[in-house]
């Protein structure tokens, strides 16, 4: 039995460091893929967005030869599609899984909108909509331009809240050049229209497949987890129609982990590269438990700081980046061994390269 996963009482017991090994090799992070970018993006579930240009820096540190280009084309011409998904939080997925995601997502995004401080109260919610998906589809608008158009028919209302019940609510898409690399001229507005408009295909809404799609690029994982990554309510019960297709395993505090019978468990001591992740990657935010990615005793300064680039070295956190003067510059949390700091250092100047244009340099 592959390392990191032992039989214990009839149950197969599955270690922190298994549940690392297999979330990394599931992300494409225990080596660089020969993989299309089309397929990257479905293999990994979808990518954080909320910066316009982390997935360039996710997707470099996941596929071999990564062409940046690649990913601008497939945003202007529609196969990739930036919005609000799991955790009413901004997504990158290719066009097909945002039309399977985003309609199987509806109460997530409503329940946000409840929770969020807005009031739209005495505005027909239905008539709201209708008005502001009219007005998106005639013209792409920022959300100024909503807010003020919205406000012509119901002028005593709170402009942002119409603006932002429309937003939640109404499967919009961002258009580009946001998120276009290098960042273009007007990227900074941020335009959206509604999914079908833009894509000219219906929805196509498919929840106990976008969970598999979870399990598939996370697991083995818990109920709390896939909750926590989706933002879904009674989590439980879909998971009780969808066990047929599961497999289960323990994990070291006894808790049920749910799995696709084809995931993959690669052996605890398969070596991890130091890997430079770009804000909010999915790897640090996609489980209630962290602690297969994030040490405990780092877990309070990471959690509180997600925005800010982080660095696995021996497949967990250890240490930040950014980029100074064309340059990557790294802070460990802890002292590094000589061996993980030179890793680390020459894994920074690939992403150096990558980042200011300079000449490719080979990944490992």
């Amino acid at each position: 039995m592959t390392k990191g996963f032992a039989r214990h009482h009839g149950r197969v017991k599955v270690t922190t460091r298994g549940l690392n090994r297999a979330l990394l090799d599931r992300q494409l992070l225990l080596r660089r893929h020969y993989i299309g970018v089309p397929a990257a993006l479905e293999r990994l579930a979808g990518m954080q967005a909320q910066e316009p240009l982390a997935p360039y820096i996710g997707l470099w540190s996941r596929v071999a030869e990564f062409d940046a280009a690649e990913l601008s084309r497939m945003t202007e011409e529609r196969e990739a599609v930036r919005g609000t998904l799991m955790r009413c939080t901004v997504h990158l997925t290719t066009a097909d899984d945002f039309l399977m995601f985003r309609p199987a997502l509806q109460s997530v995004m409503e329940r946000g909108f409840s929770a969020a401080p807005f009031s739209i109260e005495g505005v027909p919610v239905d008539e709201l909509l209708q008005a502001g998906r009219e007005l998106v589809e005639a013209e792409p608008r920022t959300n100024a331009e909503l807010s003020r158009a919205l406000s012509v028919r119901w002028p005593h209302a709170d402009p942002a809240s119409l603006a932002y019940a429309v937003r939640y609510m109404v499967p919009l898409v961002q258009l580009p050049p946001r998120g276009l690399w290098p960042a273009r001229k007007g990227a900074a507005r941020v335009a959206v229209t509604t999914l079908e408009k833009w894509l000219e295909r219906p929805l196509n809404p498919d929840l106990d497949a976008m969970l598999l799609c979870y399990l598939g690029a996370f697991g083995p994982a818990t109920a709390a987890d896939i909750a926590a990554w989706s933002g879904l309510a009674g989590v439980r019960e879909i998971v009780e129609r969808l066990r047929p297709q599961l497999r289960t395993f323990t994990d070291d505090r006894g808790r049920e982990l749910l799995d696709v019978e084809d995931g993959r468990l690669p052996d605890e001591d398969l070596p991890a590269p130091p890997r430079f992740l770009p804000p909010f990657d999915n790897v640090l935010v996609a489980h209630k438990d962290r602690s297969r990615v994030i040490p405990d005793e780092y877990r309070d300064r990471v959690v509180r700081d997600l925005g800010t680039p982080m660095v696995l070295i021996d497949g967990f956190v250890r240490a930040t980046w950014k980029i100074v003067d064309g340059e990557v510059q790294v802070a460990p949390f802890a002292p590094l061994s000589d061996e993980d700091a030179e890793a680390v250092h020459e894994e920074g100047e690939r992403l150096a390269a990558f980042a200011t244009g300079a000449p490719a340099v080979a990944h490992p």
